[in-house]
């Protein structure tokens, strides 16, 4: 990640400022504060030529009190306990924001994915599962695809886990092919709910939605949202995108639809016709109404923040935003929908796929977006309404809100 931060100490300091507001006491704020488990392990796996490769693993369940932990899988060449510890936090207090009964977890595997043969995704895939299949499962603890990992690389996941088991139990992973239980609409959840929130920023700030926007990092998400924001929000500009490899910026507007296409043709952004080439931190930079970081942690920091001319800056990734960097953005007025709000779709329709294979009932695609709609409009509103009664920044309201949430089952439960 960007700056060499330690994610969980950015986790960790996030949360310590919200606690202070609400006065939440000792016992209670170290409590939440940390795992309540989390796991290391190793994985070994057969090589294509015929060695064995030791892999290390991770899960983290952060916190229970609301429901069964859930979490996306990481396969990163840099991924750390510290980050999946991070990870499985924020995602604590998403689930909390967005009111659906689901505790918080993440997974990771050190490894560079983009080395490995298909065969060998499969056999770290399963090895993955037989390390923690005790501690997975509906009622416990639900994976998902996150960096690197996909839907074929769940659905091996699946079939392990309902080896082991010996039983079908379709709901034990989100994120799965349609065929085995999938959901409609889950392939652009992430920035489809952000874009739903852009939608209501826009509304509550008077900001033009059909105005620049421009997309930092085009993967999955970063591609949905350059598709969605004109198609959702009734125009829009798209003036700069950029992905590992090299960013591109035209001031009279790049074509959404074109230039996804051509990043799937050639891996990259770069070369695209009719646009110049600029970089990643210039792309932060330009004067827009949106700025979409879709990207890795850290990339907006204390010594560029002053420089963000964004109107509105919806977090896509997870912790694309310093602490340090936070400060100077809400002294300019640049409103921060955070990453645990504005990337909560996923999870959101994670949770709806989740529901279909517990009830083995499957909703068409268009009551999806219907009810991702309800509970993004909702969260964003409830958050936009706890900032304005506590003259705070979104990100910290958005922790008032889903701490005091967390907190409340804790405390019901008689945990603390």
């Amino acid at each position: 990640m960007g700056h060499q931060l330690n994610p969980f100490h950015v986790a960790q300091e996030q949360f310590d400022h919200a606690a202070e507001i609400l006065g939440l006491d000792t016992a209670m704020r170290e409590f939440l504060r940390w795992p309540q488990r989390e796991y290391s392990f190793t994985i070994p796996v057969a090589m294509d030529d015929g060695s064995t490769r030791i892999f290390k693993g991770y899960r983290v369940q952060y916190n229970d009190a609301r429901g069964p932990t859930k979490g996306g899988l990481r396969w990163h060449p840099d991924e750390t306990m510290d980050t999946v510890r991070a990870l499985a936090a924020w995602m604590t207090w998403k689930t909390a924001v967005v009111d659906i009964p689901l505790g918080g977890g993440k997974g990771g595997v050190t490894c560079d994915p983009k080395s490995l043969s298909e065969k060998e995704k499969e056999g770290l895939a399963r090895g993955w599962v037989r390390a923690v299949a005790r501690e997975l499962g509906a009622e416990r603890d639900i994976p998902a695809p996150d960096v690197y990992t996909t839907a074929q690389i769940m659905a091996w996941m699946l079939d392990e886990f309902e080896t082991l088991r010996g039983i079908r139990q379709p709901a034990m992973i989100t994120g799965k092919p349609l065929p085995l239980g999938g959901s409609q609409g889950r392939m652009d959840a992430t920035a489809r709910g952000g874009v739903y929130s852009v939608r209501e920023a826009c509304r509550r700030l008077g900001v033009d939605p059909a105005g620049d926007y421009a997309v930092q990092g085009f993967g999955n998400a970063g591609q949905h949202a350059a598709l969605l924001h004109p198609a959702l929000l009734g125009g829009g500009r798209l003036i700069a995108v950029s992905d590992s490899a090299a960013a591109i910026y035209h001031p009279d507007g790049i074509d959404p639809r074109a230039v996804v296409d051509w990043k799937n043709k050639h891996g990259t952004v770069a070369g695209f016709p009719g646009a110049r080439e600029t970089t990643n931190a210039a792309l932060l930079e330009y004067p827009v109404n949106v700025l979409y970081p879709a990207a890795l942690e850290g990339v907006i920091a204390q010594d560029n923040a002053s420089r963000i001319q964004a109107r509105i800056i919806c977090e896509l990734a997870n912790g694309p935003t310093t602490p340090e960097a936070d400060v100077v953005l809400h002294k300019n007025g640049i409103h921060v929908i955070p990453d645990f709000l504005a990337n909560a779709g996923g999870v959101t329709v994670s949770y709806f796929e989740q529901v279909q294979g517990t009830v083995n009932y499957y909703w068409p695609e268009s009551e999806v977006h219907r009810l991702l709609d309800e509970k993004m409009t909702h969260a964003y509103r409830t958050v936009f309404d706890m900032q304005e009664a506590n003259s705070v920044p979104m990100r910290t309201a958005a922790y008032l809100l889903a701490i005091t949430r967390v907190a409340e089952a804790v405390a019901m439960r008689g945990w603390v």
